[in-house]
């Protein structure tokens, strides 16, 4: 089966840089995917993106080195398979709040023996090889998101989950859920909330990743830790391009109405 790298990566103790993808292309996917990240998610949650965009964006990023991610886009353990069967290597799954969200969540990604998944790899199968089905288990990864005030107050029975891989934090609704408004910097109680998060997941050996806002934040987050961050996402990129171009093109004088992103 096509090794997992982002897998290697973490084992290894090096730094991993995500990609997030929010636009339902596949060349976007393409031009992201090419750019030198070590994985790349389809978010499949908040992105503007379906199932059906979601696969010529995961065989985009296939062309690429970057091991290919899925946000998906519920606890569905349905929608969790079909994207595991388009060839997506590792899912991460919003709002897993309780253990038995999060042993739910890794079933459906487990083949019978380890978990409740049913056959049909279809594109798996294309993507990781003619041994997909013998070797998926061990290949495949499970992150639970964490970014509820729930989730906080059953960190260490989710975390204890067999078979999870890592969790990924969700800053913006971890900080809705302990009322207080989403930052791209977050105040002090939200940031004490994630440094517990992300000493619960050291303690455990399992992989740690989060949601910046921007390159320099995700290089702070790699300092404080964590092993995977998102140094933002496609829309948000393309957005801060366009306007820095608009305002080069203008001598560095915005236009009355417009403004950066």
């Amino acid at each position: 089966m096509r090794p997992n790298l982002l897998k290697q990566k973490f084992l290894a103790g090096e730094s991993i840089v995500n990609a997030w993808l929010s636009i339902p292309s596949s060349y976007a996917a393409e031009v992201v995917a090419s750019q030198g990240f070590d994985s790349v998610t389809v978010d499949l949650q908040h992105g503007m993106i379906g199932f059906d965009s979601a696969v010529g964006m995961l065989q985009a990023i296939s062309i690429t080195s970057a091991t290919p991610l899925v946000r998906s886009p519920s606890r569905d353990p349905n929608d969790i398979m079909r994207l595991l069967d388009a060839g997506a290597y590792g899912v991460i799954c919003p709002a897993i709040d309780t253990p038995q969200m999060a042993a739910d969540f890794v079933a459906a990604c487990r083949y019978p023996g380890k978990g409740t998944r049913s056959f049909g790899p279809a594109r798996g199968l294309l993507y990781g090889g003619p041994d997909y089905f013998s070797k998926a288990n061990d290949v495949i990864q499970a992150f639970a998101m964490i970014e509820s005030k729930e989730a906080l107050d059953n960190l260490d029975a989710i975390l204890a989950t067999p078979g999870l891989d890592g969790i990924y934090i969700g800053p913006n609704d971890l900080a809705l859920s302990l009322g207080v408004a989403p930052s791209a910097q977050p105040g002090e109680i939200v940031e004490q909330a994630i440094a517990r998060i992300l000493d619960a997941a050291l303690a455990r050996g399992l992989l740690a990743g989060i949601f910046c806002s921007d390159g320099d934040a995700a290089r702070r987050r790699l300092e404080q830790g964590f092993h995977l961050v998102t140094p933002g996402n496609d829309a948000n990129a393309l957005a801060a391009a366009s306007s820095s171009r608009v305002l080069a093109a203008r001598g560095g004088k915005q236009a009355i109405g417009v403004s950066g992103y």
